[in-house]
């Protein structure tokens, strides 16, 4: 396979959907079962052929899935829920084989699709790190020498000989990840297992797994953090339904599966609600209405760079309730939050409790600080503290920022796609002097 590592022909998984036949029958019933056998596979294939279509009780997780992987290679597999990337891994690892097709894997696989994938519950967890790695094929001194490495990193020295079943799910995982990191598999599969973690180890696991790629190993990764997939892979394959749709630079690829929402399309102006009945909200603290307005008051979802942004938001207070404040998160269509926002230094909002009424709070949100893009406005109704939301998070709005390009932004005479999540105009002071000091 040269410097192939991975090489998927044709990949098809089926699987079917019902209840499960009983492990033991009578030996009526299985007689009875064997003599309408013909009948019932004669009948199904008639139905099948006058419907043309497969057999309702099966569903196609894979359907005629091609690709390649290099050594090196960290490929990001992204898609929807129930696209087929978890079956995908699976077949790699091994776990389940495929209904139609092959795939040749050249080297060592280390797997985490679950926590605590290929551990037993009742061994240690010094144990279990000696079980994967020998499942793995690695000799007791190989496992040795990166043993403390793996204890280090996984942040459980004080539990390790206790068996694993005692471990919450963050020690599991852990665990989990050092052992399938540091064991030195020459492919690592990653599912979406990172979730589970904390934010501190989240980003020590994207960390190890940059230095994995950067060795020369492989890794394919899935997620549904985009930012975590730009971050890693240089590749991504987008799987829907089944089939791979593209494969190529993740940059485009995560802009395509994102577009496949029509929803992040749509871009809405304003949103209102007539009766306090039909609006979102609960316990007395009801939204009435969310616009967004350009600079002449017009309410639009299409704003340029340098324009700003004006967010209004109304709810109805129907009797007398706690401290609440209006608030706003902007996400851009990476699911990254660019900011929050509420009328904290507002004195409106400073008292301890809301008189029933109708209140409106606007917030202008200045030129040249949005980025080109996409975004999302999910809006709340809460009390900061103790935290308590009235009107849950919801995202209610989407609207574009473009950029002109007639150089009077931050890009200048740049056409490129300019990085970061908010793209401001700072304030540059610049000098010159026409003389050049020696190196001397």
């Amino acid at each position: 396979m040269g410097d192939l590592v991975i090489r998927a022909e044709g990949l098809s998984k089926r699987y079917r959907i019902g209840a499960h036949p009983r492990a033991y029958r009578t030996l009526r019933e299985s007689v009875v079962e064997a003599a309408g056998a013909p009948l019932r596979w004669a009948g199904a294939a008639m139905r099948r052929q006058l419907r043309g279509a497969a057999d309702e009780n099966e569903i196609w997780a894979l359907r005629d899935v091609w690709f390649e992987v290099h050594q090196g290679e960290v490929l990001g597999l992204i898609g929807r829920n129930g696209a087929g990337k978890s079956t995908l891994l699976k077949i790699l690892s091994k776990i389940t084989e495929p209904s139609v097709g092959r795939v040749r894997v050249a080297g060592r696989v280390g797997s985490l699709l679950e926590v605590g994938t290929g551990f037993h519950p009742e061994l240690t967890g010094r144990e279990n790190i000696f079980l994967n790695g020998a499942i793995l094929g690695m000799r007791r001194e190989e496992i040795l020498k990166r043993f403390d490495a793996i204890v280090d990193f996984s942040e459980v020295e004080r539990f390790i000989d206790t068996p694993v079943k005692h471990y919450s799910s963050g020690m599991y995982l852990r665990l989990a990840f050092a052992v399938a990191a540091h064991l030195d598999p020459e492919i690592l599969l990653v599912d979406e297992v990172l979730a589970v973690g904390d934010i501190r180890f989240q980003q020590k696991c994207l960390g190890k797994m940059e230095t994995v790629g950067r060795e020369g190993r492989t890794v394919l990764f899935v997620s549904h953090n985009m930012p975590a997939i730009l971050r890693l892979c240089e590749r991504a394959i987008l799987l829907d339904e089944g089939h791979i749709v593209a494969d190529g630079p993740a940059q485009p690829i995560v802009e395509r599966y994102l577009n496949l929402d029509q929803a992040v399309l749509e871009t809405t102006a304003e949103v209102e609600w007539p009766h306090p009945a039909d609006a979102p909200g609960e316990e007395g603290v009801r939204l009435k209405a969310l616009r967004l307005r350009s600079s002449r008051g017009v309410p639009q979802a299409e704003f340029d760079v340098r324009e700003p942004i004006e967010v209004e938001i109304q709810f109805w207070v129907l009797a007398e309730a706690p401290n609440v404040v209006p608030m706003f998160r902007v996400y851009n269509e990476h699911g990254v939050c660019v900011f929050a926002a509420a009328p904290t230094h507002d004195g409106l909002f400073a008292g301890r409790s809301r008189a029933a009424g109708t209140y409106t709070s606007r917030c202008r949100i200045p030129g040249d600080f949005m980025a080109e893009g996409t975004y999302a406005l999910e809006i709340a109704v809460r009390t900061l503290f103790p935290r308590r939301f009235f009107v849950p998070r919801v995202k209610l709005l989407n609207f574009r920022v473009h950029d002109r390009g007639m150089g009077d932004s931050v890009k200048g005479e740049y056409r490129g796609v300019w990085p970061g999540t908010v793209a401001p105009v700072f304030d540059w002071q610049s000098e010159f002097s026409p003389h050049v000091e020696s190196a001397g």
